[in-house]
């Protein structure tokens, strides 16, 4: 007998392929909670971490902070999927009453990771933040996994492109916002962490209460047994999903590469007078970049229906960027690079993630796959401190970062023309 696959009228409102564009409404509120996501994955990373520790261990600074971010990434690598495959299945009734599958997890990510950010402000050892900040990784993982999904969710094919550059500005704009958060409004370490905590809560909240979250129907729920057997794609059946989860993982490892001593570069290297001022410069400048490319890159896309052109460029830009940084670390050097990075990681932002939901193997998995792409977006932060401390002290300092970061960029983007489905 042949198996006949459901049409999509058939299939379940929280399993069927979006054919109805979102609205305005809907795409700000989605963008408002991946705003407080991204304040609270990155400010304590460039800002918080590095001003704690540095009060700690100011001996170790540079390798407590590779530590605590590494194991921090760890814990992301492992919570996203899980998080994503426990989302994708998620039957929940009260009473009478059906509720979505996703925005639960929203809910109860933001509420344990604004409590995991109070608790690490407290911490006076090394122990204790990276404790406090593998909690807060966990909870915002969880997040991750559910706002990431809406987008194959809700949005059509067509418009994804232009979507998911919304969805992108905020990795860069959370930064800037919580850097001035921190440093120019809620001056002192422990203000700095209650003032990201209540952000998590003012802005992804309104998405999760405001928006339309379809139930799914018990007969898909999720068995222990599933929930093993699910975690694994195999890339001999989806060799495009393997492809993009490669591609994906090789340019995120140049951008840990490139980012994670940043501050130390700018004290050390550059020797800028104001390091934390000059961090925040830069901040803004790649977000202006950022921000003037990625909605229009993804529109681009979406209208011409090719993505791997997009993915491509952008690598090369952001190649040029490192390069800039690794023969010439100058203030205004670093000031073009930045500009430079920020223009070529918004074009690759869009447009990558709307390719990645092209290639997406099952409907029924979508969180679940999105959470084993983000382990390309989280592993490199683990292999990022351990791969870029040894340069720094041990193998030819900055420069030697910089042109690494330009080469495993380039590799990334050029292999995305292995995948075969998308043009």
């Amino acid at each position: 007998m042949t198996t006949v696959d459901p049409t999509p009228a058939s299939l379940p409102a929280a399993l069927a392929e979006p054919t109805v564009p979102v609205r305005r409404g809907w795409i700000a509120l989605l963008f408002a909670a991946n705003l407080g996501v991204w304040m609270a994955f990155f400010t304590p990373i460039q800002v918080l971490l590095p001003q704690q520790l540095g009060q700690i261990a100011a001996a170790d600074k540079e390798t407590m902070l590779a530590v605590v971010t590494g194991f921090g990434a760890l814990a992301a690598v492992l919570a996203n999927p899980l998080a994503g495959a426990l989302s994708d299945r998620t039957c929940l009734r009260i009473g009478r009453r059906e509720f979505g599958r996703r925005h639960v997890w929203t809910l109860g990510g933001a509420v344990l990771a604004a409590l995991a950010l109070v608790l690490l402000a407290q911490a006076q050892t090394v122990l204790g933040v990276a404790v406090g900040w593998v909690a807060a990784q966990v909870c915002l993982n969880a997040m991750l996994a559910s706002l990431t999904a809406a987008v194959p969710d809700r949005v059509p094919v067509v418009q994804r492109g232009g979507v998911s550059g919304w969805v992108g500005i905020p990795q860069a704009l959370g930064l800037v916002l919580g850097v001035v958060l921190v440093t120019a409004v809620f001056t002192g370490i422990t203000a700095g962490y209650l003032a990201i905590a209540g952000a998590i809560l003012l802005l992804a909240v309104p998405f999760a209460v405001r928006t339309k979250d379809d139930p799914l129907p018990h007969a898909h729920r999720l068995t222990l047994r599933g929930l093993f057997r699910s975690m694994w794609v195999s890339p001999r059946q989806h060799p495009d999903f393997g492809w993009a989860w490669i591609t994906r993982f090789l340019v995120q490892l140049g951008n840990a590469l490139g980012t994670l001593y940043l501050l130390y570069f700018l004290t050390d290297e550059v020797r800028v007078a104001d390091p934390e001022g000059g961090l925040l410069v830069l901040i803004l400048l790649y977000t202006a970049g950022l921000m003037a490319t990625t909605v229009v890159a993804g529109r681009l896309s979406d209208r011409s229906g090719r993505r791997k052109v997009y993915v491509i460029t952008s690598g090369m830009v952001i190649a040029l960027a490192a390069l800039l940084l690794a023969v010439a670390p100058t203030w205004p050097m670093a000031m073009a690079a930045a500009l430079l990075l920020g223009a070529g990681y918004g074009v690759y932002l869009s447009v990558d993630a709307a390719l990645i939901t092209q290639v997406l193997p099952k409907a029924t998995d979508r969180a679940k796959d999105l959470g084993v792409i983000n382990i390309a977006n989280s592993a490199p932060q683990v292999l990022g401190p351990a791969i870029s401390a040894p340069i720094v002290v041990y193998l030819g300092g900055y420069p030697a970062l910089y042109a690494t970061t330009a080469a495993v960029t380039v590799l990334g983007s050029v292999l995305v023309l292995k995948i075969r489905s998308v043009p």
